[in-house]
């Protein structure tokens, strides 16, 4: 199916994108919703802090991109959701209903993992505009899924905190990669969500086997929103930023290798479209992932 992402910069939607890329989908647009004026807004269904840079996203993967200030706010917020003018999920819908008519998209790629607040919201927004929502992530095992992530060469950085054990002096700007241990250890003494679903942090994407160049942040500020003595929340400000390319990476010899691995697996690949992987010219690294992770999920993705 033809998919328009759904972006904020964080790791959940880009890695998304990759399993509707491994699924057999093609990602012809991208699409976020940008705060008026402030970095961070009281959103229940946004990320907007690093907004800045989400325009290097088509740059970097070659896809237009479209984006939508967001003037709603949160007024409905039950378990379920009601068509509510003025409400930010109306944001959503109209800026999807945009896509659709300029890009015939037939789904949404949405990197929600545990939240039933957005979860539903999406799919609202999607039935009524005849979308289908592409949730591969949904209710994942969160330390394998991070795991997952960082061992399939996303790269990311943390760009927002907000937990006790997170120090905005002493974690934000950090890779993604550096961070899991200390994730890791946090959610086993503190109860803390390793993929940061209880938002206690907040990432930004600067490189991904589906970028065709590299994001690379120049200048940026700490910004502090709340000096909390136990759970201090802060926040980067990305000042300069632009995008360099990536070293070429030839299908040599060893493509011959990890192929008949692939076909080895066959039974592993059975709801995965190979020709896709390759027609789209997803990198090695993410091939290799598909091979040798659990694939069960594939047989009920994007069906939260």
């Amino acid at each position: 199916m033809k998919v328009v992402a759904l972006i904020s910069g964080g790791k959940d939607s880009c890695y998304n994108m990759m399993q509707c890329v491994a699924a057999g989908h093609k990602i012809v647009a991208l699409a976020n919703l940008r705060p008026a004026k402030a970095d961070e807004i009281d959103s229940y269904m946004y990320q907007t802090v690093g907004h800045q840079a989400i325009d290097l996203y088509a740059e970097a993967m070659d896809l237009p991109l479209y984006r939508r200030t967001i003037e709603g706010s949160s007024l409905e917020t039950g378990r379920e959701y009601n068509q509510k003018e003025g409400d930010e999920v109306e944001d959503l819908y109209h800026l999807l209903k945009l896509v659709k008519e300029k890009e015939g998209v037939e789904a949404v790629s949405v990197g929600a993992i545990l939240s039933d607040y957005q979860r539903v919201r999406v799919e609202n927004v999607c039935t009524r505009l005849q979308l289908q929502s592409l949730a591969y992530l949904w209710q994942r095992d969160q330390a394998a899924l991070l795991n997952e992530m960082i061992s399939c060469g996303l790269h990311a950085l943390l760009i927002k905190v907000a937990a006790f054990g997170l120090d905005p002096g002493t974690h934000l700007g950090k890779p993604l990669a550096e961070m899991e241990p200390c994730l890791q250890q946090l959610s086993k003494k503190y109860g803390v969500h390793i993929c940061g679903e209880g938002g206690e942090y907040e990432t930004f994407t600067t490189d991904c086997p589906l970028f065709k160049k590299r994001i690379v942040i120049d200048k940026m500020e700490t910004v502090i929103h709340s000096a909390d003595a136990f759970a201090p929340v802060g926040y980067l400000r990305f000042t300069e930023m632009h995008t360099e390319d990536k070293a070429n990476v030839s299908l040599t010899k060893n493509f011959d290798n990890y192929l008949s691995s692939l076909l080895q697996n066959y039974h592993l690949l059975k709801h995965i479209k190979l020709e896709s992987l390759i027609s789209n010219n997803v990198l090695l690294n993410i091939i290799i992932e598909i091979v040798f992770t659990d694939h069960a999920y594939f047989e009920t993705a994007g069906k939260p």
